[in-house]
Order: structure tokens, then C-alpha cells, then sequence
């Protein structure tokens, strides 16, 4: 059965490498569910995934 509830959905891409960043910020790419440098995500948009993606602007962009 289809949801009928529609949410906003919000594309991430994962451009810089982690490498050289701290052990936390390993975990927020972690946590976003990115495994390889250029993927995109789809995620919905909630207050706890833009939180997350306002910690590491540096390594995650918003793609429209």
C-alpha cells in the first residue's frame, strides 16, 4: 500500500573526502548514509538531516 502522506524530500551530494576531517564528522557523512565521494542521497527533509548537513558544509552540498 502507498503512502499517501507526501514529505519533502531533500537531494545531498557527498564532493569533498573526509580524509583529513575529524572523527565526528566521519560519523555525520556516515550517518547520511554516504559510502562513496560525488554520490547523491536522497533524504527527507527534517529538521534532524539539516542539522546534520549544517555540520559538515564543507563536505556535503544541497543539489536541486
Amino acid at each position: 500500500m502507498a503512502d499517501t502522506n507526501a514529505t519533502a524530500k531533500i537531494k545531498l551530494q557527498y564532493f569533498r573526502s573526509k580524509i583529513c576531517t575529524p572523527v565526528k564528522h566521519k560519523l555525520v557523512i556516515k550517518g547520511l548514509g554516504f559510502t562513496r565521494l560525488n554520490q547523491i542521497v536522497e533524504r527527507e527533509d527534517t529538521p534532524s538531516i539539516r542539522g546534520m548537513v549544517a555540520k559538515v558544509p564543507h563536505l556535503v552540498r544541497v543539489v536541486d
